[in-house]
């Protein structure tokens, strides 16, 4: 029997707490036991709004941290995939592709972007920022998941998935 693909994954911005315990990944360890499970280290949604020297350079360290948290609280490492954004350029491949699916106007319409641009401190939204739901499908759709655990904040993104994955899908003329 072959088991459905979920997909989850945190940004490697800091050492995981016991509010990741009770808001994530206790559902996480849940569904892991129900799923072909991928854990996606999001070094690439880090940058829109972590984005300095210091951040990336402590991409490796939260990023292992992140790994070992996640398999301590009781993900079997023989049943699930970890990896990093930054390590499968398809990824990026995709996330081009997905760009031209898409229009601004959409992606403008998503309140969570412009909440994540005002709590980062940022004047104004930048275009990386912008394509936060593009890269998101990318994400989902690049390992072909099923099942995708988000809070409401970003059910919309995963809509946009939808969508474009339709159009992609369409027979364009």
């Amino acid at each position: 029997m072959t088991l459905q693909r979920l997909l989850t994954g945190d940004r490697p911005t800091g050492k995981l707490h016991l509010g990741h315990y009770i808001g994530t990944i206790k559902n996480r360890v849940r569904l892991h036991q129900h799923y072909e499970s991928y854990f996606l280290l999001a070094d690439i949604h880090m940058l829109t709004t972590r984005n300095s020297h210091d951040d990336i350079v402590d991409v490796p360290r939260h990023a292992h941290d992140m790994v070992l948290d996640v398999l301590a609280a009781g993900i079997e490492p023989d049943h699930a995939t970890f990896y990093l954004q930054s390590g499968v350029p398809e990824v990026g491949d995709l996330n081009t592709i997905f760009q031209y699916l898409v229009t601004v106007e959409r992606l403008q319409k998503i309140p969570t972007l412009t909440e994540m641009t005002r709590d980062a401190g940022l004047d104004e939204m930048p275009f990386g920022m912008l394509g936060y739901p593009v890269m998101q499908t990318a994400d989902i759709l690049g390992v072909k998941a099923e099942a995708v655990p988000v809070g409401q904040d970003i059910a919309v993104n995963v809509e946009v998935t939808r969508e474009i994955a339709a159009r992609f899908n369409t027979d364009r003329k």
